[in-house]
């Protein structure tokens, strides 16, 4: 399984945007919550596993979404797994250190 990985920096702040490389292309609608996972805001440089929790780990804001992005992301202690949101059944979490 691959992830496809963009980081944004902006000041101090450095935003993660990470998901599953098949979800790419894809939009989910549950009620009125659309989850539209893009080229343009996810990046289509496909990583390793290690190489998004190292991104994870340096990240003050991270969007997370698919199984094995928000599974990753769980076992590296980065998200709760009782804080991710599904939607038509894909997980989706966010991250703020503050």
């Amino acid at each position: 399984m691959s992830y496809c990985l963009k980081v944004y920096r902006e000041g101090s702040e450095i935003l993660v945007a990470v998901c599953d490389a098949d979800l790419i292309g894809k939009t989910f609608v549950e009620g009125e919550l659309i989850l539209e996972i893009t080229e343009n805001f996810y990046g289509n440089a496909t990583v390793s596993r290690e190489e998004v929790i190292r991104a994870l780990k340096m990240a003050t804001i991270a969007n997370i979404t698919g199984e094995k992005s928000v599974q990753c992301a769980i076992e590296a202690n980065i998200i709760d797994e009782d804080k991710v949101l599904r939607i038509q059944n894909v997980p989706h979490a966010q991250m703020v250190r503050i």
